[in-house]
């Protein structure tokens, strides 16, 4: 599915790039032709204009009078030899009227982008007229086009990846879901037995201590079916003393820790009540300090810090392991990264989609150093 996913962002970003150039080359092409077209236009317009002055008073003026007055698309700009403003044809004459300086900053602007036609006006006395022209409109909004064009195309592309995205995170939480309630139901029928056997062995005094022992096993057992079948389904919340709930699990993990393993649990509160899902808070908790347990390899020191703040709780899991990568402090909580030999690389994900899904709280690498240690955030908000 993910190699399915990069291959329609290939596919569709080559579809866009191909769109935007065709686009920028078809519409470059279509305004070089516009705009000679609208220098001739201008030509005609100037050439009319001369015949207007040249003409006698029986001529037929009837063509240069049609030419000079069609002109209604065209920004021209009417100056003498001096740069003197004469005239002006389709510009904004309320704004002409507003700001004295307008025709003055559109006669800069024309100058920049073409070169003036001159109009000789007296012969005789050497005079001349200089007529300056701007695009028209069409041609303005033709250039525009292939960046209007080139957001909608990346809107298309941005709605198009973030729904393949979606679908491929709906398909990856069914596998999951699916994984864990088959998980759950195979670990059932055995536990059933295990049951049975354990109050066989109980008919026994002298299988008193492993009784015990296998009891703690099973129920164990029966709590990690109960996390399994809780996945996809939204848990209940139930106001209990975190920091008593976090003191068994730390109780739980120290029994089965290394010797040379230090687990401490320090809290500004006694007690402190917070909304969560026992059973799935546990396995969050208990995820974190497995994971401190293989980074530290045998020896080191853990500390659970719990600290009550106005608005949340802050739980706070360090180690003195091997540290993480700051690359790797997102990548931890991916599906499949694992940097141990066994395992499938899900415990870190599902406990943050625990955390922030199932208790709109955040699990995230609060710090970490290579060698010295990694500490975890639980945020878990009043």
């Amino acid at each position: 599915m993910f190699k399915q996913y990069i291959g329609w962002k290939f596919v569709l970003a080559s579809i866009a790039v191909l769109i935007i150039g065709t686009t920028i080359w078809f519409v470059s092409n279509l305004s070089r032709n516009i705009q000679e077209e609208e220098r001739k236009k201008v030509a005609t317009w100037v050439e009319a204009n001369r015949e207007l002055l040249r003409a006698g008073s029986e001529a037929n003026l009837n063509l240069a009078v049609d030419i000079v007055t069609n002109n209604t698309t065209i920004p021209l700009i009417l100056t003498d030899e001096t740069g003197k403003i004469l005239d002006s044809r389709n510009l904004d004459s309320l704004r002409i009227m507003q700001d004295p300086n307008f025709l003055r900053n559109e006669l800069q602007a024309f100058k920049k982008q073409h070169p003036p036609f001159i109009m000789e006006v007296d012969s005789r006395q050497k005079m001349y007229n200089y007529i300056y022209y701007g695009d028209s409109l069409i041609l303005r909004q033709i250039r525009y086009y292939p960046y209007i064009q080139l957001i909608v195309v990346t809107l298309f592309i941005a709605i198009v990846l973030f729904a393949l995205s979606s679908t491929n995170r709906a398909t990856q939480n069914q596998v999951w879901v699916g994984l864990a309630k088959e998980t759950a139901h195979q670990l059932g029928t055995p536990l059933s037995s295990m049951e049975a056997w354990l109050e066989i062995l109980r008919d026994n005094e002298a299988n008193a201590t492993i009784v015990t022992e296998l009891s703690k096993d099973v129920d164990r057992l029966k709590l990690i079916t109960d996390r399994f079948s809780k996945i996809g389904s939204v848990p209940k919340l139930e106001e209990k003393d975190i920091v008593a709930q976090i003191e068994n699990m730390a109780n739980y993990i120290r029994k089965r820790a290394p010797q040379k393993v230090v687990l401490t649990v320090h809290s500004s509160e006694e007690e402190l009540p917070a909304m969560f899902s026992p059973p799935l808070f546990d396995w969050v908790v208990e995820n974190l300090l497995k994971n401190a347990l293989d980074a530290m390899e045998g020896k080191g020191k853990i500390d659970i810090t719990i600290e009550n703040h106005p608005t949340f709780i802050t739980i706070d899991v360090a180690d003195t392991g091997k540290g993480i990568p700051k690359l790797s402090f997102e990548k931890v909580f991916k599906p499949g990264f694992s940097t141990k030999k066994r395992g499938w690389g899900l415990g870190l994900s599902l406990a943050k989609r625990i955390i922030e899904e199932y208790h709109r709280g955040r699990l995230y690498v609060k710090s970490s150093e290579i060698n010295k240690g990694t500490t975890f955030r639980i945020l878990l908000r009043k």
